[in-house]
């Protein structure tokens, strides 16, 4: 511990800090969170998925979405026509029940639900592409997926 003793004989207040303390305190402190700071952060392991082109079975019965953004907002493209949110989702909830009563109705055994594959630009904001997958699950739509390009001369895995 550091003492300041006046050698002039000035009756002026001591305006120097000793430090030494707040350091050792500081130092202390630092060690503390160095050592707590790996115990407290927690990770979950997970195993990611392979991103692999594995080739869709296109079946008549399923929905084929393009998604894009334009001047005007959010494009969305039932096969080549162009149809708005509320067009959408009427669109899509017509075209469920069609297939649920094509197949027998919704208490039939081994009834296949149709999916809803959406293609979407890369420059796509967000809003859109995920606008579009709460409006087709809002139809009853379960399996939304989406339709990626493979990177030219990649391996393509046939299983």
């Amino acid at each position: 511990m550091a003492v300041s003793v006046g050698g002039d004989n000035t009756d002026k207040p001591l305006s120097d800090i000793n430090t030494t303390p707040l350091v050792d305190v500081m130092l202390v402190l630092l060690i503390i969170f160095l050592i707590a700071v790996p115990v407290v952060v927690e990770n979950i392991k997970v195993k990611l998925p392979d991103v692999t082109f594995d080739p869709t079975t296109t079946k008549p019965e399923n929905v084929s979405l393009s998604v894009r953004g334009g001047p005007d907002g959010c494009e969305v493209y039932w096969n080549k026509t162009r149809v708005d949110s509320k067009e959408l989702l009427d669109r899509a909830v017509e075209k469920l029940k069609a297939e649920i009563d094509r197949q027998g109705g919704p208490n039939a055994p081994g009834v296949e639900l149709p999916e809803a594959h959406i293609r979407g630009d890369v420059d796509t904001p967000y809003r859109c592409i995920g606008g579009t997958i709460f409006t087709m699950q809002q139809a009853g739509f379960a399996k939304v997926g989406f339709i990626s390009e493979p990177p030219p001369g990649g391996n393509i895995e046939r299983l």
